[in-house]
């Protein structure tokens, strides 16, 4: 039986507010949970916008890497809370997106007011209410148009396209409110990735090319 340990009653908050989040935008959510490290566990989840979003806590998951109901493990974190929960039965062929795999290779691109990303995601929101594509969810067109292009240290353009801001406001990553917050930018050759405070925004760079037989 998976078992999932989160000592802190601020990290199991934190990370039920994810967990709600991401049920919300897609009710058949299931979640990713991985160590990162000895003692910190990571979350993953798919979202509508086709970004993966992820949250980081204190705890431990044993198996160490495990595919779970989003819908069931929000009723372990709220309905019973503990130090120690089970988080519902392995579904991991429920999982079918590829994971960044390792901590090197990430450099640090940019780093914006959160103030600014919060105002360009509002503006998106708004303009997607009034484009609604047949799922229920902003045409392609809206999502992937640029909203931010950025360099790195070697002056290699990086364009950020909307369904990253779509995302970040879904899940409340962003608090405009507080200040002198900022969004974090960084990439790998394959990955992007936008880091808030409550959370971080992830997807590959370029599409897998498909296996040929």
């Amino acid at each position: 039986m998976p078992e999932l340990r989160i000592p802190d009653p601020a990290d199991r908050e934190s990370l039920g507010a994810f967990i709600a989040r991401a049920v919300r935008l897609d009710a058949q959510a299931a979640v990713r949970l991985r160590m990162r490290r000895p003692g910190v566990l990571e979350a993953w989840a798919a979202t509508p916008f086709e970004v993966l979003v992820t949250r980081a806590v204190e705890g431990d998951i044993d198996p160490g890497d495990i595919t779970v109901s989003g819908s069931e493990l929000l009723a372990a974190l709220t309905v019973t809370p503990g130090p120690v929960m089970d988080p519902g039965p392995a579904r991991d062929l429920l999982w079918r997106s590829d994971l960044p795999t390792g901590t090197t290779g990430w450099r640090a691109v940019e780093t914006l007011p959160a103030t600014v990303v919060a105002d360009l995601a509002d503006r998106g929101v708004t303009v997607a209410r009034e484009n609604v594509g047949p799922q229920g969810t902003p045409p392609a067109s809206l999502m992937d148009q640029t909203v931010l292009t950025v360099s790195d240290d070697d002056q290699k353009s990086i364009e950020v396209p909307m369904r990253f801001l779509f995302a970040m406001s879904g899940m409340g990553f962003v608090d405009s409110s507080i200040d002198g917050d900022v969004v974090r930018i960084t990439a790998s050759d394959a990955w992007l990735r936008l880091d808030a405070r409550y959370g971080a925004v992830v997807r590959r760079r370029q599409a897998l090319l498909p296996l040929l037989f």
